[in-house]
């Protein structure tokens, strides 16, 4: 069994794994992207309006259907191993799963069909590029990034092996690809934002 690790005790030099991660103690969030360490701010009053109204749009329409939809913390194992070695554990601001057998404990375990991430200041280049990628590789089939400081959505949609990528702006009604006939209006989202702190 690996050692316990305190938030403050990584090693930067050191690629780590699921089995690391579960040995993790504080109150600190973090996300493994192939073995490296990144932390997670506390997210603004802004990011917590949009991904709570998100939330509630997604569950209602959601009721009674097979897809379930959450939001972080919940850890998502993209390429799960058996014997806890794989290296990339992040936590979406939300997804949705249509598969139950992906559904465990403590994590989501393979692609979710849909994740959604709310830009915070913190989030960095190398971060958005690293996930990108993996949730590419991982066979992800709509990832959506809000970007709430200039009123966009970026939306990428999984097709043939590469994300075909479409640009929302401002009051956009965004449809849901793997949702057919779910379609989120910005407009509603960017008001409730619009007198909160950011």
């Amino acid at each position: 069994m690996s050692e316990a690790y305190k938030i403050n005790e990584f090693d930067e030099n050191r690629r780590y794994t699921y089995a690391d991660y579960l040995t993790w103690e504080g109150s600190e969030r973090c996300q493994l992207i192939n073995g490296e360490i990144f932390m997670m701010a506390s997210p603004s009053v802004v990011h917590q309006s949009i991904l709570m109204e998100l939330s509630t749009q997604f569950n209602i329409w959601l009721n009674g259907k097979p897809c379930k939809v959450f939001a972080a913390p919940l850890d998502v194992r993209l390429f799960p191993k058996e014997d806890k070695s794989d290296n990339t554990v992040v936590q979406p601001d939300l997804l949705v799963v249509c598969d139950d057998k992906k559904l465990a404990k403590g994590s989501v375990n393979g692609a979710p069909d849909m994740v959604i991430e709310i830009l915070s200041p913190s989030n960095t280049h190398s971060e958005l590029f690293l996930k990108f990628n993996y949730y590419l590789e991982a066979g992800v089939k709509e990832y959506w990034i809000i970007d709430p400081e200039i009123k966009r959505i970026q939306v990428n949609v999984y097709e043939n092996g590469r994300y075909i990528c479409s640009v929302f702006k401002e009051n956009a009604c965004v449809p849901v690809t793997v949702l057919p006939g779910l379609e989120i209006a910005f407009k509603e989202l960017w008001e409730l934002a619009e007198n909160l702190p950011a």
